[in-house]
């Protein structure tokens, strides 16, 4: 549970042409926004597919401080890049998606490492902004306006959860299996999985299951729970999926796009009249877009349309 590996870990994620064509990522330098300690990310400008890939292989992709704070600038910044237009994230190289918290890295500084005279109330205070951090790194998954799609294989363990809550679609592998693995290390889930999990896959009994035992949930029930849509035989198929249908939303008007997530997150949590105000406002102003010429255009002449950057 976040333990390091020193295995050496398969090349299993090249990218490479697929049934969907080849992804052309640059390897020119990129600007610094894009460089992180702890994630491996690739911009495709041509096709507006941009891969974020957990980049700890040898700590198993352990959330360390590092991580959260990564995830958090690295979705904030692609929510504003005009060259963004889909998101798929995914484990890399490593054997497991993810083994969770890094709890050595965690527990062995920052709040957690507090004096024992300091004051209960003082050492709760110091240690909200670590919670904060943590779940505001995961949120920013939801909170970014271009669709994320998670691409899971092997162990998806307690952050791991949290992080796939927190995607638009989500595809595994057969191999991948599912884990709130808190209460095995003494604590409640606090950086999403309680609160989306329930409203993802609908059925509360399982999910108070999985998160009073930490069991382990297999691809078949996660697929079966509606946790994934798409279950497939390796990673590599997986991760070829979740590029395939990446590009296929990328190609449409991003205007739409946006549009359609900012109202299924508003709706899911607001009643359907509240969520039929939002999307009417919302409308009202980007029905006037260029892109619904554009696509009207695009469907009379039987061509592809193409979209302006936001």
């Amino acid at each position: 549970f976040g333990s390091s590996s020193r295995l050496k870990e398969p090349n299993l994620w090249t990218r490479r042409s697929s049934s969907c064509g080849p992804l052309r990522f640059s390897h020119l330098p990129m600007a610094d926004s894009w460089k992180f300690e702890t994630l491996d990310v690739q911009r495709d400008v041509a096709t507006g597919v941009m891969e974020v890939a957990l980049n700890r292989p040898k700590e198993l992709n352990a959330f360390n401080p590092a991580m959260w704070i990564d995830l958090r600038k690295c979705f904030d910044a692609a929510s504003s890049d005009p060259d963004t237009r889909c998101i798929v994230i995914h484990g890399g190289p490593c054997r497991l998606f993810t083994a969770g918290l890094d709890l050595k890295a965690e527990l062995m500084g920052g709040a957690f490492k507090q004096e024992a005279s300091v004051d209960l109330s003082r050492k709760a205070m110091r240690m909200e902004p670590t919670i904060t951090r943590c779940q505001e790194g995961i949120t920013a998954l939801e909170r970014c306006r271009k669709p994320v799609i998670g691409a899971f294989h092997s162990g998806v363990i307690g952050a791991g959860v949290d992080l796939a809550s927190a995607c638009d679609i989500r595809y595994c592998s057969e191999d991948a299996w599912f884990q709130i693995a808190e209460v095995n290390v003494g604590l409640a889930a606090d950086v999403g999985t309680l609160q989306r999990l329930p409203k993802i896959v609908g059925n509360d009994s399982v999910v108070r299951e999985l998160a009073f035992t930490g069991r382990k949930m297999a691809s078949v029930e996660a697929k079966e729970l509606g946790l994934v849509g798409k279950i497939f035989a390796t990673r590599e198929d997986c991760l070829a999926a979740a590029r395939k249908v990446a590009q296929e939303i990328a190609s449409k008007s991003p205007v739409a796009v946006v549009g359609t997530k900012v109202s299924l997150n508003y709706s899911r949590d607001h009643s359907v009249q509240e969520g039929l105000e939002h999307i009417k406002q919302w409308n009202s102003v980007h029905l006037l877009s260029e892109d619904v010429m554009k696509a009207a255009q695009a469907i009379m002449m039987k061509s592809k349309p193409e979209f302006s950057k936001l």
